[in-house]
């Protein structure tokens, strides 16, 4: 199962890095929202994919599986959350204002 969640981790790297060196500002957006996801799976797998139990101390049982990975990534979650809802709303106030999402363009001249 590691070795699919690998593969699956490499190519969402692959294509989160692919989108971010585009011209759109909506596909870099797009871009760093896939390599949190990434991210996310990465800590998962580092974490270990193993089953077992809940972490009670009634519960007599052999195996246990460690809540810190899934604690971490439900608060990489949420703020990655926060993160993309800013730069969808700054990426669509940039637009509205500039007409245009090519980063290209928006950068502008060295004249100005």
């Amino acid at each position: 199962m590691e070795i699919l969640m690998t593969i699956t981790i490499g190519v969402l790297f692959m294509v989160g890095t692919y989108l971010l060196l585009s011209k759109s500002l909506l596909r870099v957006i797009l871009s760093l929202v896939i390599l949190s996801h990434a991210v996310h799976l990465l800590l998962l797998t580092m974490g270990g994919l193993q089953r077992g139990t809940a972490p009670l101390l009634s519960i007599g049982a052999e195996a246990y599986t460690d809540p810190l990975p899934q604690a971490l990534i439900l608060t990489a979650i949420v703020i990655s959350f926060g993160v993309t809802s800013f730069l969808l709303v700054l990426g669509y106030r940039t637009y509205k204002v500039h007409k245009t999402d090519d980063l290209d363009k928006l950068r502008g001249s060295a004249d100005e």
